[in-house]
Parts: structure tokens; sequence; C-alpha cells
């Protein structure tokens, strides 16, 4: 096949600006490693993008939502479904939450036990001073 121009790529992708970013996609994809779909000859990475999308041997829609998930800054975290698994989590971390304190009141005390015998202070004599 011939370099391919823009003009046989415009047909798949309309928009020249989505084209240029899912061809970026795609390249980026085969640098790290993703197989190819068509015959390299010789080829850059961006050429061989354009003629995979020119010959539709590659999804667009896939190629659109990897760019948008590379894209995203922030990540959605699934919610529980039901009230129960809700609940169960709730219920584990307010567990947690007294253990925490009756550990930190045990450290407590036994901090206090330790003051009150290994600290008292001797009582001065006229040799230390």
């Amino acid at each position: 096949m011939a370099r391919v121009t823009v003009e046989d790529c415009i047909l798949k992708v309309p928009n020249r600006f989505e084209l240029v970013l899912l061809t970026a996609q795609r390249a980026r994809d085969i640098s790290a490693g993703a197989p190819l779909t068509i015959d390299r000859d010789n080829d850059k990475t961006t050429v061989v993008s354009l003629r995979e999308i020119a010959d539709e041997t590659v999804e667009v829609d896939g190629l659109r939502t990897a760019l948008i998930q590379g894209l995203q800054k922030t990540v959605d975290f699934d919610e529980p479904e039901d009230d129960a698994e809700m609940q169960a989590i709730e219920i584990e971390l307010a567990e947690a939450s007294m253990n925490l304190d009756l550990s930190q009141e045990m450290r407590e005390d036994s901090l206090n036990e330790q003051d009150e015998t290994d600290f008292i202070a001797p009582e001065e004599t006229e040799e230390d001073l």
C-alpha cells in the first residue's frame, strides 16, 4: 500500500482533531507492545496507526475508550450495590475503631503506671547539692 494520507482516514473518522488523538493513542499502544494488525513495510509507528485506521483493522471505539481512560485524572469507585453490604462495611469499621480506642487506652494506662513507678524522684541529699 502506498503511503497513507489524512484523506484516506477522514472517511473513517470525520473530525481531524479526533483522528490525530486516536492515531497518537494507537501509536502509543503499538510502542507499548500491542500487536500490529497490518504489515509494517518499514513504516513508522504513526504511519502504521493511520493505515490501521484507514483499513479499519482496529476498532475506533476501543481507541476512543483507551484515550479517554488515559486522560482521566480521577478514578471512579464502585459503590456497594445493596444496603446489607454497606451495613457490613460500617460494622467492620466501627469494630476496628473500637479496637483502636481500647488499645490506645491500654497504652495510656501502661504509660501512667510507668510514670508512677519508674520516675519517682529520689530525695535530695546534701552530697548531691
